[in-house]
């Protein structure tokens, strides 16, 4: 019997979104929860930052509103800020479903830049309901 999945597995859609958005498959394909030594420039990580419960009168699950990271990796600083661009428009208010997992909202409510380990950094942070 499969566990059903809740916003504990979150980074699947939200990597089904990236990966199926033109715009940023046009610019990396490589987009991972955790980042190896041997990742090559330009690459996507995302993490579930938060999460918060918000159960329904009578003890129900309501949806939990989860705060996901999306970090930019590239080696120069224009191209991150494209890549960038075309992350918040694949998931900035955007629903979708995969896997049997619904992302209800999702929106922009943060974001960052740094240079760091050879890389410009762009730092998106999301709020999103599953």
């Amino acid at each position: 019997m499969a566990v059903p999945k809740t916003s504990l597995s979150a980074g699947a859609i939200i990597r089904a979104v990236l990966l199926e958005d033109a715009e940023v498959s046009a610019r990396t394909n490589k987009v991972f929860p955790v980042a190896t030594d041997s990742a090559e420039l330009p690459y996507i990580l995302y993490r579930r930052a938060s999460l918060t419960s918000n159960p329904q009168k009578g003890g129900q699950p309501g949806a939990d509103e989860i705060q996901i990271e999306v970090i930019c990796f590239t080696e120069r600083y224009g191209e991150g800020v494209e890549l960038a661009e075309a992350v918040r428009a694949a998931l900035d208010h955007v629903t979708a479903e995969h896997d049997g997992m619904r992302l209800r909202s999702c929106y922009l409510i943060d974001s960052e830049e740094a240079y760091q380990d050879d890389a410009f950094v762009q730092q998106l942070v999301f709020s999103a309901k599953i």
